[in-house]
């Protein structure tokens, strides 16, 4: 009976992959074009049984039966999967046969602890080194890649057998993210699925599965705010909504809820228009996480959004700005519609938080007529922090006043070798009618 319910499941599949072949023939979705919908040839049950017997494994069902009745590898997400030799030579042996100690609820205290040797200590000797890395990956087989860092594991025992796995490197705080499909096959023809309907999938599987009324029932109904949070995430992936699910993400924006900023993102995804007064609203809330999120779904929309009517909220309260973080998103706008000035920027620039400074002079990069402001200039300098020194070089070049002159002797010595910079500094004296040799005078 297992099998014959597997075996329509198998057919839909090999349906659904011509059809996820035509949706997306000129193969835009990421990855697509390395396997174009194509699998390679079905594993024998003998090649099958060899491998498992070889292996000491017996692999989770629903993926062995895509072996032998679809293809041994090929389409899949991402990257594609990959053929079970493929897998086997990117799968330590000793990790393909110990146990697995990852679980979906894994706490952040208990990754830290399961990866501390890895993450601690830079001169861990190798051998040492694998053995806990193959800990980490213990029970699993590497069945694809998305690229970079981040690969496709299939969870071969244990009370979560069958499951995938994203992994990425062993960052603290990041435990491995698990799918919210049960098997191998599910999680494919998911991934079928949603390229069928034309969704966004461009990080399939790590948002939560459903259309659109599914997942505004999930959130009604949802037993806290993780869950909630996780529902709306989910709707990321749809390219537009309906009137339906845009009046439920309104009611969630005017609840004032947790979920508030998250509900606009949705909202301005599909219709930049409707979420307009949202935006001002977060903009101009109490709240200090508003305004940052206000400010991103402005910058996520600045390609295609006309901006201009946000700009003096967001220059009325740039006193407020207090982190490195804010300040970077505010500066992204403004600097579109060329709203930023040295004399606005000030505060920042002479900031004593060194990131403020920095990320204050990258913002003010693109601003003209600096020499107009050379008092902030040099005010800013004073604080005599190396760092803040280079990051005005590199984004503003050499400043031609004599009162920075000073400044930029001191650091002369650095730059004077180096081919990229010495023309700025070169360029500066001559625009000042000064020598070439000027830094190098001992009497200058």
């Amino acid at each position: 009976m297992w099998f014959r319910k597997n075996e329509t499941q198998l057919d839909r599949i090999k349906n659904k992959l011509s059809q996820a072949m035509h949706k997306d023939a000129d193969f835009s979705v990421f990855g697509a074009s390395s396997h174009q919908y194509r699998v390679k040839e079905k594993l024998t049950a003998k090649e099958l049984a060899d491998w498992q017997a070889h292996n000491q494994v017996t692999l989770p069902e629903p993926y062995a039966l895509f072996l032998t009745n679809v293809g041994n590898g090929g389409a899949g997400p991402y990257y594609g999967i990959y053929s079970i030799e493929k897998a086997t030579s990117y799968t330590e042996r000793q990790a393909l046969l110990a146990k697995s100690v990852l679980h979906p609820g894994m706490t952040k205290e208990e990754w830290n602890h399961l990866t501390e040797p890895l993450t601690s200590d830079e001169d861990i000797p190798d051998e040492e080194y694998d053995d806990a890395r193959n800990r980490v990956l213990g029970g699993m087989l590497c069945i694809g890649t998305q690229g970079c860092e981040y690969d496709m594991y299939l969870v071969l025992e244990g009370k979560y057998r069958g499951r995938i796995v994203y992994t990425s490197d062993f960052h603290p705080d990041h435990p491995f993210f698990f799918v919210y499909e049960d098997s191998f096959l599910d999680w494919y023809e998911r991934w079928l699925d949603e390229i069928i309907l034309d969704y966004d999938i461009g990080w399939f599987g790590s948002r939560m599965p459903g259309d659109e009324n599914a997942l505004i029932q999930i959130y009604q109904s949802a037993s806290n705010e993780e869950i909630q949070a996780k529902a709306l995430d989910g709707m990321f992936k749809f390219k537009e909504v309906s009137q339906i699910t845009l009046d439920f993400l309104k009611s969630i924006v005017e609840q004032s809820s947790k979920n508030r900023a998250t509900a606009v993102r949705l909202i301005c995804k599909t219709s930049f228009d409707t979420g307009r007064k949202y935006i001002l609203e977060l903009l101009q809330s109490d709240e200090y996480e508003d305004f940052l999120q206000g400010l991103m779904i402005l910058h996520a929309s600045s390609k295609t959004a006309n901006l201009t009517e946000f700009i003096p909220v967001i220059l009325q309260r740039l006193d407020r700005i207090d982190d490195p973080e804010t300040l970077r998103y505010a500066g992204y706008i403004l600097e579109i519609y060329g709203a930023i000035t040295l004399q606005n920027f000030a505060p920042f620039l002479c900031h004593a938080d060194l990131k403020m400074q920095t990320t204050a002079i990258y913002a003010a990069r693109s601003c003209e007529n600096k020499l107009e402001s050379w008092q902030i200039i040099e005010k800013m300098l004073k604080s005599g922090d190396p760092q803040v020194m280079k990051s005005s070089i590199l984004y503003w070049g050499v400043i031609p006043h004599e009162k920075m002159l000073p400044y930029y002797k001191a650091v002369w010595p650095e730059y004077r070798t180096n081919p990229n910079f010495i023309e700025k500094f070169i360029g500066c004296l001559r625009e000042l009618h000064l020598p070439d040799d000027y830094f190098d005078n001992e009497e200058s």
